[in-house]
């Protein structure tokens, strides 16, 4: 009898273990669960109201957007998309991203848009949402402030860099000098293909104007621009494909800021005159 009734209550015992545990796992399980419903929340706006704007840019891009001395993201284009998110009532993000890397950044949903002196290309026309083309530019060729190199001409039996997946690139392998350079080097960055060209790695970068100007401006000594297009080109804001309704809230935006003459007191600090298409 008492072997009996010492094994009846140690069953007893372990039952009321399980179901101590297993109301104990339940609690905790309900916490998790309501745990991350919080986190959920927290970093989804009330109403899932949009609350940024993720701008994707090359940062070795002036002075449409580059870094300062003192280690700040500035230029031209941040200027503008700071004034548009301020209009729109967002806060502006600034997103570096390797340029060659652009098109999946704006797919995965890692930006918003691409702002950052975007040459409107027919490949970028089918893959991306562009908006009105705001500024006009060309694809020009820099040389080193010594060189022989005079004319486009000059480039047979040389060495020329672009940008890796950049509009310089395009121009240069659409161009029939193309197929007399001795070698086309494909850079990450405009800043390391001059670097290059300073110390005599390379000949010749085929630049965007804009860049090219500034960077002229800046080193005199160091570089000169041939003062021959190898191609005319405007500029464009690029969105993913279907975002139409928040690409259409930034074009307004832009278009009251050319109206009201902010456009203009933007594109005169950068370039010391109003260059904004209207």
């Amino acid at each position: 009898m008492k072997k009996l009734l010492a094994l009846l209550m140690a069953l007893v015992l372990c039952a009321t273990v399980f179901a101590g545990c297993a109301a104990k796992e339940e609690s905790s399980s309900q916490s998790g669960s309501q745990s991350q419903s919080d986190s959920s929340s927290a970093s989804t706006p009330a109403g899932g109201e949009k609350t940024d704007f993720i701008v994707g840019l090359d940062v070795s891009f002036p002075p449409m957007g580059f870094m300062s001395e003192d280690n700040e993201i500035v230029g031209f284009d941040i200027d503008m998309a700071r004034a548009v998110a301020e209009k729109l009532g967002l806060e502006l993000k600034l997103q570096p991203i390797e340029w060659s890397a652009k098109d999946m950044e704006l797919n995965n949903g890692n930006i918003d848009c691409i702002w950052n002196g975007m040459t409107i290309t027919e490949e970028r026309q089918e893959n991306m949402l562009l908006l009105r083309p705001y500024m006009a530019n060309n694809q020009f060729i820099v040389v080193a402030k010594d060189s022989a190199i005079k004319t486009k001409s000059d480039l047979a039996g040389k060495i020329v860099a672009v940008q890796t997946d950049s509009s310089g690139e395009e121009a240069l392998n659409d161009d029939p000098i193309k197929d007399e350079v001795a070698e086309v080097v494909s850079m990450a960055d405009y800043v390391s293909a001059l670097n290059d060209l300073k110390i005599g790695r390379i000949d010749a970068v085929v630049i965007d104007e804009v860049v090219a100007r500034y960077y002229v401006e800046k080193e005199p000594d160091n570089f000169t621009i041939i003062e021959e297009s190898l191609k005319k080109e405007q500029y464009a804001v690029g969105f993913k494909k279907g975002n139409t309704e928040f690409a259409q809230k930034v074009q307004d935006a832009f278009d009251e800021l050319v109206e009201d003459g902010t456009a203009a007191e933007i594109s005169s600090k950068w370039f010391g005159k109003d260059i904004v298409l209207k």
